[in-house]
């Protein structure tokens, strides 16, 4: 951890390519997770996930499999998310923003509150 760096909160972030925000919620193989607060952020780990979209069918099971496994986020960057698998995060606690971009420029908005939680 950075020095001075004090605990905030996870953020998880779908990717294919570990650069861009770029991936639909449910057919994410894997979440980078991020924690972040108002000095800074950093990466803490990947998270293998179960896709809850596959083969154009949505699994309930997989969804809240995926849910569970973001349990101690509470923010989730995707580039697309369906208004159930929204609901079923927010009941969670978790805010989920469908955004197109840079993780490291989405990060450092999140950082510096330009992005609302």
């Amino acid at each position: 951890m950075k020095e001075g760096f004090c605990m905030g909160y996870k953020v998880a972030v779908a990717s294919s390519d570990g650069k861009v925000v770029n991936t639909h919620f449910g057919r994410a193989l894997n979440f980078m997770i991020f924690e972040v607060d108002d000095s800074g952020w950093e990466f803490v780990e990947s998270r293998e996930n179960r896709p809850a979209c596959l083969n154009g069918d949505h699994s309930e099971d997989g969804l809240l499999y995926t849910a569970q496994l973001l349990s101690d986020c509470k923010v989730v960057l995707v580039a697309m998310i369906g208004p159930g698998a929204a609901q079923v995060l927010e009941q969670k606690g978790i805010k989920a923003f469908s955004l197109a971009g840079y993780i490291d420029e989405l990060l450092d908005r999140l950082t510096n509150q330009k992005i609302k939680i």
